[in-house]
C-alpha cells in the first residue's frame, strides 16, 4: 500500500471515532499537511507530517505506517509518531485546564423550580 485516503487513515489511527467525523474535520480545516488544510480524499504517504486538531488537543505527527482498517489502540498508535513539542504543548494545555477547574465555582445544588423560572426569564425565553 503506497497511499491511503486521509479520512480513512485518521479513522484507523483513532484520531476520530468515525470516518464521517474524520472527513468533517478535514472539511473544517482541522487537519493540515505542511500547513495547508487537506480534503478527506487526499492521499497520505509514509513520512508526511500532519497537524491534527481534535478534542484531545493539537497533534503534530509523522506518518510511520499506512492502514485503512481500524484496529486495537496499540496498533493504531504504531501508525504515527508524535513530536516531543506536541506532547509537551498538550500536557501544558491539560495542566491549565485542571488549574482552571479548581477555580470554577459551581452551585451547591441544582436549581429549584423558582430558580429555573428566573433563569428562563433572564435568557429571554419566557
Amino acid at each position: 500500500m503506497l497511499s491511503v485516503r486521509a479520512d480513512k487513515w485518521l479513522w484507523a489511527a483513532r484520531f476520530y471515532k468515525t470516518r464521517t467525523l474524520a472527513a468533517r474535520a478535514c472539511e473544517l480545516g482541522r487537519v493540515q499537511l505542511a500547513g495547508q488544510p487537506i480534503k478527506p480524499s487526499r492521499e497520505l504517504r509514509v513520512g508526511n507530517l500532519l497537524r491534527v486538531s481534535n478534542d484531545g488537543g493539537d497533534f503534530d505527527v509523522e506518518i510511520l505506517s499506512l492502514s485503512d482498517e481500524r484496529g486495537p489502540a496499540p496498533i493504531a498508535q504504531a501508525l504515527y509518531k508524535e513530536s516531543a513539542e506536541s506532547i509537551e504543548r498538550r500536557q501544558q494545555v491539560a495542566a491549565q485546564r485542571r488549574a482552571m477547574a479548581e477555580w470554577e465555582k459551581l452551585p451547591p445544588t441544582r436549581p429549584d423550580k423558582r430558580d429555573r423560572r428566573k433563569i428562563i426569564q433572564f435568557r429571554g425565553r419566557g
